[in-house]
């Protein structure tokens, strides 16, 4: 009897669509043993840091040189719409360079893993790049509030 399950078949639909079959390991294939499995849990920890890296660098140092970038093209044209095209662009243009390799790098982490003995089945981008995003938002808050501070609207700062 077929089953009408929509996380058996991809979807509300009776039959199968193409490619949508869920991910099922073997059962019976063996792990690696000694020190080629020390080596794939060493690699599987520098493909995870490596992934981390790349995550963060979307929040902090890409955007930072884009606006470096884009302040450039501004002086260079002596105008502002290309300094904040060129920003703009530039940071669109890393960040799908980016992800894509931080997808690819988590392709390699689960195979590696799996490699390793354990039953992979879902990669860690989404996880890290949720916990970088908490991790360097919460940073900025700190600075932007309590370092630099807005400042009072009511009660001027002192004049410099």
């Amino acid at each position: 009897m077929a089953s009408n399950d929509p996380t058996d078949t991809g979807g509300l639909f009776i039959g199968r669509r193409p490619g949508t079959r869920p991910v099922r390991l073997p059962v019976g294939t063996k792990p690696s043993e000694g020190r080629r499995r020390v080596a794939d849990k060493t690699f599987a920890a520098f493909l995870l840091f490596l992934e981390t890296v790349l995550c963060i660098s979307v929040w902090g140092p890409q955007p930072l040189f884009w606006l470096w970038f884009g302040s450039q093209v501004n002086y260079w044209t002596n105008s502002v719409e290309a300094g904040i095209a060129s920003a703009f662009v530039g940071m669109l243009l890393t960040l799908f360079i980016t992800l894509g390799l931080a997808r690819s790098v988590d392709h390699t982490w689960k195979l590696v893993r799996r490699a390793a003995g354990y039953k992979q089945e879902r990669g860690a981008l989404e996880r890290i790049f949720v916990i970088t995003l908490i991790i360097v938002g919460s940073a900025f808050l700190f600075w932007f509030l309590i370092i630099a501070g807005p400042g009072s609207s009511i009660v001027p700062g002192k004049p410099e």
